[in-house]
């Protein structure tokens, strides 16, 4: 999920604009599939100054480059959907991703008209990374001795659809992971849940992206400085291409292993945030 609106290429910064924003197409096409949360992984380097802030228009451009490099990698299930008027089996699982996809995006504009703002600040990322990591062994821990299937229910489409808007209300929940989550606790094997959840993600994702693109375009930030197109280039590609490559490799790993890497590494990594938020704490408070 994109961040808030930011400041743009910062001018005054020890690291060059173009080695900063290559970082963060890297921190974008690892995260933005993989179940750690891309939001918090952006929100962290700049929220605390490692990185410049960039503008919210960057981050959702880099986020849409990343989904769009995807699309290849799931080129029978897109052949699927081209023959849903005939094909039946076809069908079922196109609408399915589309009632999937209605469900959170009625939510989305639901929250959008009510004013909902994503929280930029840390504790809330780092409070997710770790409840959602523990979530990640418990589940994994008592799936062991457990028969899956690939049964794609209407219940778990609803709960997809649902457990998406829960990931767009709190940074560093993950879409992915929590959508994963979900799928493995109604029954469906692994592969099949990332897998749906990836396919899902990609209208979703492309969907929210286009509307904040098109209202950052044509309501641009007051007093904001203009966007290095060039740059914004640069970690689009580097977003899209290290996507591809990120989701080739999970799509094979999760055929042969479980999700317990990801959670320990939630749990660490949000653990070492709350280390350093209390680290700034001042004594008495």
């Amino acid at each position: 999920m994109p961040l808030a609106a930011g400041a743009g290429f910062a001018s005054k910064q020890a690291m060059p604009d173009w080695l900063t924003v290559i970082i963060l197409g890297v921190i974008e096409g690892i995260t933005e599939f993989l179940p750690v949360s891309s939001t918090g992984h952006l929100l962290i380097p700049q929220n605390w100054g490692w990185l410049a802030h960039q503008s919210d228009l960057f981050n959702i451009v880099i986020q849409s480059a990343a989904v769009l490099a995807v699309i290849p990698l799931f080129r029978n299930r897109l052949e699927q959907v081209c023959r849903a008027h005939r094909d039946p089996e076809a069908r079922d699982f196109t609408l399915k991703v589309l009632v999937a996809f209605f469900i959170t995006g009625v939510g989305g504009l639901a929250l959008d008209k009510a004013g909902f703002e994503l929280p930029e600040e840390i504790l809330p990322v780092a409070l997710a990374l770790v409840i959602g990591g523990v979530l990640f062994l418990v589940v994994e821990r008592w799936l062991k001795g457990r028969t899956f299937n690939d049964q794609l229910t209407w219940k778990v489409v609803v709960a997809v659809g649902l457990g998406q808007l829960v990931a767009a209300v709190f940074p560093g929940a993950s879409r992915s992971g929590t959508t994963i989550l979900i799928m493995l606790v109604m029954g469906l094997s692994r592969p099949a849940a990332t897998e749906f959840s990836f396919v899902v993600g990609i209208p979703t994702m492309l969907a929210a992206g286009g509307l904040k693109i098109t209202k950052a375009l044509l309501r641009p930030e007051a007093g904001a400085p203009p966007e290095n197109w060039g740059l914004l280039a640069l970690a689009a590609v580097v977003s899209a291409v290290v996507s591809f490559v990120a989701v080739k490799w999970l799509l094979g790993f999760v055929r042969s292993h479980t999700f317990t890497g990801f959670g320990w590494y939630r749990i660490g990594l949000g653990g070492i945030l709350l280390l350093m938020l209390l680290a700034q704490t001042p004594a008495g408070n």
